[in-house]
């Protein structure tokens, strides 16, 4: 019975793949796995945002939320842009540059901590000993916390989703049980900031150790791929000072409290996109196997039934987020309204398809052009906004790129 149930459900996802012009049953067989991956994330960084929310003050989680943002600028270095490179010779057997890659990602990931060591000292001696310790604990974790993360690609470009969103939920759950715990004992940033970073280095460094001893690789390298890796990474260095610099900002010119204020107000739409998200990493090893032709006269039409299906999330949002906040997080109703604001940027989401096509075909030209262009874009734009609008400036700011960005893909998807 239940495998008649199986077969006629696997039939039905055939017939109807001519109507959403997507293979329906690589999207449920793998997709199920990430979105259940994302679900349970989503809800255990649910259940942080309210211990924060509770039990620490604003001030505080201001300045917690500043240095994990200027610690995500240290890990640059980490060349982020390694993992979508390695993702993409790994689904074409190339799995043996993992190894290289890691070393790769460790030995420039030591200039971040460098960094993160230089900017310790300059606040020691402009008498700030909170955040002297707290970028030194940042500086002794940036070479090494976002580089474990290469088991994430090599998973994904063997397209074994069910592993990698077992060891992401884990390693979700128990660091953020951690400092949960943490956040009962002490209100201490320093405690708390220690628990973040050693809980998730750990665990990411256990499960590449597993990964790796667990999964039979061939010694197969790509010679092009730690170069595309590198070439990707430094598309994003200014895109990730610029993902970064709102926070950073809010932080130097309205306060540690405007800036709790702010992270609460992009928090629900922020993990909505990590939702979105899931569609990413679907993508991009099925456009690695297909033809650059193929993809331009399909990429278009998803993304519309794509923003169809997005559109109806923010209108929800919107009418539901008074009521949320007043439930959830009563202690930051003045978060609301940037919030709701915040939401409609979600559908610039789409975006997600042309970006995995770019990056699946290597199209250097078109990365390039995108990740320079639209970043100087968002830098001047919050300078600007933050300077005549104060926090909803910032706000309006990060909307605005993003539909600029959106364009800005469909524009050079034409071209590779």
């Amino acid at each position: 019975m239940i495998q008649r149930l199986l077969n006629k459900f696997y039939h039905f996802l055939r017939r109807t793949q001519k109507y959403t012009q997507t293979d329906n049953v690589y999207l449920v067989k793998y997709g199920s796995w990430l979105t259940l991956g994302q679900l349970i994330s989503a809800a255990a960084a649910f259940l942080l945002s309210i211990a924060f929310a509770n039990l620490l003050s604003k001030e505080t989680f201001g300045i917690y939320r500043y240095v994990l943002s200027i610690a995500g600028i240290l890990a640059i270095p980490t060349l982020s842009g390694m993992n979508t490179a390695v993702i993409q010779a790994v689904a074409r057997g190339y799995e043996g540059v993992i190894f290289s890659a890691l070393k790769t990602k460790i030995r420039w990931g030591l200039l971040g901590g460098l960094a993160g060591l230089i900017l310790s000292g300059y606040y020691y001696f402009n008498n700030n000993p909170t955040l002297t310790i707290c970028f030194l604990i940042a500086a002794i974790f940036s070479p090494f916390m976002d580089s474990f993360t290469l088991y994430g690609a090599l998973l994904g470009g063997k397209k074994l989703f069910d592993i990698s969103t077992k060891y992401r939920v884990i390693t979700q759950i128990i660091s953020v049980s951690i400092l949960i715990a943490t956040l009962f004992l002490t209100k201490n940033v320093f405690l708390i900031l220690f628990a973040y970073f050693i809980s998730y280095t750990s665990l990411r460094f256990i499960f590449l150790k597993i990964t790796l001893k667990k999964i039979s690789l061939n010694q197969k390298e790509d010679p092009k791929t730690l170069p595309y890796g590198k070439y990707l990474s430094l598309l994003d260095v200014i895109g990730t000072i610029s993902n970064y610099l709102d926070r950073v900002l809010v932080f130097h010119y309205l306060g540690a409290i405007e800036l709790a204020i702010y992270s609460f107000a992009i928090i629900p739409s922020e993990q909505i996109k990590g939702f979105l998200k899931v569609v990413h990493s679907l993508a991009l090893p099925k456009f690695a196997q297909r033809e650059k032709e193929e993809i331009k006269k399909t990429v278009f039409k998803k993304m519309v039934k794509f923003s169809f299906f997005i559109a109806i999330i923010v209108i929800l949002y919107i009418i539901l987020a008074p009521f949320l906040y007043k439930i959830i997080f009563p202690q930051y109703m003045d978060s609301v309204f940037c919030s709701q604001i915040f939401s409609i940027s979600l559908i610039t989401a789409i975006a997600i398809l042309p970006t995995a096509a770019l990056q699946a075909k290597m199209a250097k030209k078109q990365l390039y052009q995108l990740n320079i262009y639209s970043s100087l874009i968002q830098i001047a734009m919050l300078f600007l906004f933050i300077h005549f609008y104060g926090l909803l400036g910032v706000i309006l700011a990060r909307i605005i790129y993003r539909f600029i960005n959106a364009v800005l893909l469909c524009f050079l998807i034409k071209k590779i």
